[in-house]
């Protein structure tokens, strides 16, 4: 597939404060790509500068080799859905996903036609003539979702729509949204900053920080393969070492490198016997204290500390490590293969 949407070199600034930092981004047709990062990065300032909501100081943004940077929005064959949802209180639920058909002069029947094959779409064919203050957040957010896919655009941008919604409803509906995005094979770009939903919903994922991306990727790439110190620890809880740390936890290795990372799940504690058989070959066994645990549904994220250095280490929540506790000490295996090696730049 062609690049479909380009971003070259893109600048935004506000007063002396650089928020974009000569973005340089490619999309394929029909690509889900995410922009991950903490707030303040710009990722959403991005997305406004693509919906014509923000001007550029410098670069351009090419839809299908069409520059779109001196178009206003409406005519950028665009949608956009908002964290806030931003419907009209004074319209009914039809009314909203209409009012973009209506603006672009489509018939009564083919807006009717539109809306009610949306209204199915979305699951809420009952609501059409309710007004959105009577629906909960995840209905408001359909009818958002719905109203920017009416006006059939080429490229879908989402600004943190879930951010605003419950754990319960947040996954509902990001899975909706994967669902309707692939039946439509519709270019999207999505902004947040939670990981788990990043990894879930993504084709390629671009990591921002100060206006950057500073790596991109697809979800397993990014995970087990990141370059520096600020992906790592913002990917995954990476464990991240310095040198001395890691010839004080793997007797006799020393690289010559500066910075490492091992994930939480590849370090495999022992207790009480549990355990053993997953410490793999060649793995350095180094003895420790645990000094915090935390259960996070499936997984059981344990804080242990050896020779003062503090180690992340995930268990998954089978039902051997419900004695585990605070103070108790433990035996970590540490298998030198699954040391990564760091860039200290973006830490």
């Amino acid at each position: 597939m062609n690049d479909y949407l380009k971003l070259q070199g893109i600048r935004k600034m506000f007063g002396e404060t650089c928020v974009l930092d000569n973005i340089d981004l490619e999309i394929r047709e029909g690509e889900l790509v995410t922009l991950l990062g903490p707030s303040g990065c710009g990722k959403s300032t991005l997305l406004r500068c693509i919906a014509g909501l923000s001007e550029l100081d410098g670069g351009r943004i090419l839809l299908e080799n069409k520059d779109l940077a001196n178009l206003p929005p409406r005519k950028r064959e665009v949608g956009m859905v908002f964290q806030s949802y931003a419907l009209f209180p004074n319209l009914t639920v039809s009314q909203n996903i209409e009012y973009g058909m209506k603006m672009r002069g489509l018939s009564k029947a083919a807006r009717r036609s539109r809306c009610e094959e949306l209204l199915a779409l979305v699951d809420l064919e009952e609501k059409r003539d309710v007004y959105p203050q009577s629906l909960s957040g995840g209905q408001q957010q359909r009818v958002a979702l719905a109203r920017s896919l009416a006006v059939q655009p080429k490229v879908l941008l989402l600004d943190e729509p879930l951010s605003a919604l419950d754990a319960k409803i947040r996954k509902n509906l990001r899975a909706e949204i994967r669902d309707i995005q692939k039946r439509f094979n519709m270019t999207t770009l999505f902004v947040t900053h939670d990981q788990e939903e990043a990894l879930i919903l993504s084709d390629r994922i671009c990591i921002m920080n100060g206006g950057r991306i500073v790596q991109d990727g697809t979800p397993e790439g990014l995970y087990t393969a990141p370059r520096t110190e600020f992906v790592a620890r913002f990917m995954g809880s990476y464990n991240v070492l310095t040198r001395s740390e890691v010839m004080a936890l793997f007797r006799g290795i020393d690289s010559g490198m500066d910075s490492f990372a091992i994930r939480p799940e590849a370090v495999t504690l022992l207790h009480d016997g549990a355990g053993q058989e997953e410490a793999a070959a060649g793995a350095q066994l180094v003895n420790g204290m645990i000094k915090s645990v935390s259960v996070l549904g499936n997984i059981i994220r344990c804080t242990v500390e050896v020779e003062g250095i503090r180690l992340t280490v995930d268990l998954l929540n089978d039902g051997r490590w419900l004695r585990v506790g605070e103070g108790d000490k433990v035996t970590l295996a540490l298998n030198p293969s699954e040391l990564l090696h760091l860039e200290r730049e973006g830490a």
